[in-house]
């Protein structure tokens, strides 16, 4: 018989286990994180009743590779621009909340006698909260399209990114021992710097390059491809020195503003969902029952910390944000827990020997009792709110409302303030831009054909003319373009405006542009030879090539906007034919819109005819068709049933909207590919003599049986009828807007 490597035996131990626990609790309605980690747990060494893994090494080496897909995952659903998309509101109540937590699970830990390293990893611990429990609780309870619910979902994305970043520098300050302010202000800028070259780099590379092979692109390559982009940039992050996570998250983060995100994020949830549950499973293994009940009481003072410390501390980032009372704290209430990544900060801390071994359980100790807790919580936030308005004094509530109101009025932007927030953003960008290509220029390519020359000089000189030729496009931009022509112009020619600050904010953009060139140039020649010689000939030849070299810039600016903006062009161009119909056919005053609407699963109403749920008289709402599986139903009859997962193309108003999507419980938005020119459109039709509807009710009009189509308007003089009831009465000269099949709506006129 062949010998069997113990990892095989180890994996089949661990994902039958995983899976038998798993549907346990599943079955139970509780989070599958949870099952994992107990079924690490069983298979674990602390655990004698079941069999244990014997190849510690190999499983751990196995659960780092599942922690780098897990990041990779999530950067595939983050990408940057969610992040610039969070309100205010959001980035003011996460900063507010981590700042504190992470500062109180510091000051606890030290209380506690703690050494400094374990009380900053508690406080990197605690910094996050759970994407996937909140996610779940929202839900089951139904109040995903509740006010608050929007800022918790941009305080998770903050906290995100925050978290990782946190990472980086606690493994920083693991490797350094050091925690002093200079070495901490360095690794900042480091990143910062690393996190703008990779972005801007990935997003002009990749999306590109997926472009030109999309055709060759099969699922089995789309898979292959997206995990050698990913532990390639794993590679290249930590070889710069930072962690394989940040490598893994930024990767993700690039391939979500291509148009091919969605797709591999579909073909990599199952690599994902396997390793991953491999990591969880062996966060399990470590869980030592004697080590929990010794430090029991610390799992109890943890669990309090992050109970109270988040539910006090986001609460008072949502007021300072603006937010009225009652939706702070309810946004309070559903952050009050650890999420998964205390389990990554935690291994992360172990894997660098820098903490205690204590600190791991007590901290999945701590996640597992603030999970269970939290649905309760998020349930009983509204009850909670009314004893909090009861102890608080009336003139500290009035003033709190005063500030929410004040502090959400939207006051418009001056064009000074555009037009300075545009020079800032050139110079910062292409600056950034430059200065990246210097380094490069200096410390890659230098070297590299010095070891080709005989002499330094002439390996000085061509990396120069390489850096300047491949500059120069960013150099004029920075040091010549103006932003918003128009705007500048009008603040030129505008005497009330002072002038001063224009003036000094070109003669510091230049200013700039000259110090970048000099530092380049002081690799082969003098500080003065450069001043005074060779800068000014560059930028002379900037000035007499300006055309050529703005057009250059053009092209670059262009070819990157494209690959940012791909995916909203991509969505744009779908929904087109969608567009065309309900925007320029004259309705778009009437605030109304065609949109397609899945039912959820589990929705009470499943198996209703539309007459019984006579959503046209108590929300205002159009069914025009429904589309199950490959068929689809134009203007579905009063018999016609609901069944779930059926697609739903309601007309209606944006405020009817969003009185009617909590009753049916939406769970997402989804692509209108499917409505195109060839099946539903929305029409007019005027009432004559020739088609003898003045005087005829709708209900006895004959439309719906000969058309299939629905009447969603009537133009009457001034007055417009949005959903008008069956019993409306035609009168000669109505316009009746009308949607339904194009060909039937053309046979109705005819």
């Amino acid at each position: 018989m062949g010998h069997l490597p113990s990892l095989i035996t180890d994996l089949a131990l661990i994902l039958i286990t995983a899976a038998i626990v798993t549907l346990i609790f599943k079955k139970i309605k509780q989070p599958l994180v949870l099952g994992y980690v107990i079924a690490g747990f069983l298979v674990g060494p602390f655990f004698k009743l079941f069999p244990s893994i014997t190849d510690g090494e190999n499983v751990k080496t196995l659960s780092e590779i599942g922690v780098i897909f897990l990041l990779f995952s999530l950067g595939l659903e983050f990408s940057f621009k969610k992040l610039m998309r969070v309100g205010g509101s959001a980035s003011i109540t996460a900063i507010i909340e981590i700042i504190f937590i992470t500062i109180a699970g510091f000051l606890t830990g030290k209380l506690l006698g703690w050494t400094t390293m374990d009380c900053l990893f508690l406080g990197g611990m605690l910094a996050s909260s759970s994407t996937t429990i909140i996610l779940r609780a929202f839900d089951e309870l139904g109040i995903k399209s509740k006010p608050y619910a929007r800022i918790v979902f941009g305080v998770l994305v903050v906290e995100d990114i925050v978290v990782i970043l946190l990472m980086v520098l606690l493994s920083t300050i693991s490797m350094t021992k050091s925690v002093e302010g200079s070495e901490m202000v360095f690794t900042v800028l480091k990143l910062s710097f690393f996190l703008i070259l990779w972005f801007i780099s990935g997003i002009f590379i990749i999306p590109t390059f997926l472009k030109k092979v999309k055709n060759l692109l099969t699922d089995e390559v789309y898979l292959i491809l997206a995990t050698g982009l990913c532990l390639g940039m794993v590679f290249v992050a930590t070889q710069v020195g930072f962690s394989a996570e940040l490598g893994a998250f930024i990767m993700g983060s690039i391939l979500a503003e291509t148009t091919s995100a969605e797709k591999i994020e579909h073909l990599f949830e199952p690599v994902k969902n396997l390793f991953g549950a491999v990591f969880f499973v062996s966060v399990g293994t470590m869980i030592n029952p004697e080590t929990l009940m010794q430090y029991g009481w610390i799992v109890l003072v943890v669990t309090l910390l992050t109970v109270i410390g988040k539910l006090f501390s986001t609460t008072a980032g949502a007021i300072i944000s603006g937010q009225p009372l009652k939706q702070s704290v309810q946004v309070g209430m559903s952050m009050a827990q650890i999420g998964e990544f205390a389990f990554i900060v935690a291994t992360l801390g172990l894997s660098l020997g820098v903490i205690s071994d204590f600190l791991f359980p007590v901290a999945v100790a701590a996640s597992a009792i603030t999970t269970f807790s939290t649905p309760y919580m998020i349930k009983y936030s509204e009850n909670f709110y009314r004893f909090v308005e009861k102890i608080l004094p009336q003139k500290l509530l009035r003033k709190i409302d005063m500030y929410s109101a004040t502090t959400q009025t939207i006051q418009a932007e001056s064009e000074w303030k555009k037009l300075v927030k545009q020079y800032l953003a050139n110079i910062f960008l292409n600056g950034f831009i430059l200065l990246a290509l210097i380094i490069l220029g200096t410390k890659i390519l230098y070297p590299l054909l010095n070891q080709a020359f005989p002499t330094g000089f002439w390996a000085a000189l061509l990396t120069i003319l390489l850096a300047l030729v491949i500059a120069l496009p960013f150099l004029w931009a920075l040091m010549f373009k103006r932003p918003n022509y128009i705007t500048t112009n009008e603040l030129w020619s505008n005497e009330e405006y002072n002038h001063g600050p224009l003036f000094m904010m070109e003669i510091f953009r230049v200013l700039i542009g000259v110090v970048l060139i000099g530092y380049l140039l002081d690799l082969v020649l003098s500080t003065m030879t450069s001043f005074l010689v060779v800068v000014p000939i560059v930028v002379t030849a900037i000035l007499l090539f300006s055309n050529n070299i703005q057009n250059i810039y053009r092209l670059i600016e262009a070819s990157f906007m494209g690959n940012l903006n791909s995916r909203e062009i991509a969505e744009k161009e779908k929904s087109a034919p969608l567009q065309k119909h309900t925007q320029t056919s004259g309705l778009s005053h009437w605030d109304a819109y065609l949109t397609d609407l899945q039912v959820p699963e589990k929705a009470e109403y499943w198996g209703q005819t539309l007459q019984q749920l006579d959503w046209r008289k108590k929300y205002g709402v159009n069914v025009v068709y429904i589309r199950r599986g490959d068929s689809v139903i134009y203007s579905p009859g009063p018999e016609c049933r609901i069944l779930p997962h059926d697609y739903l193309g309601i007309f209606s108003s944006e405020a009817q909207l969003e009185h009617f999507k909590p009753i049916l419980n939406i769970t997402q938005d989804i692509d209108d590919q499917y409505i195109s020119e060839e099946n539903i459109i929305v029409d007019r039709l005027v009432v004559d003599e020739h088609n003898h509807l003045n005087g005829v009710a709708i209900k006895d009009s004959g439309i719906r049986e000969r058309t299939q189509a629905i009447v969603v308007g009537i133009e009457r003089d001034d007055e417009k009828i949005l959903s008008p009831l069956p019993t409306t009465v035609f009168q000669e000269h109505d316009i009746v807007w009308l949607v339904g099949e194009k060909k039937k709506l053309k046979l109705l006129k005819s």
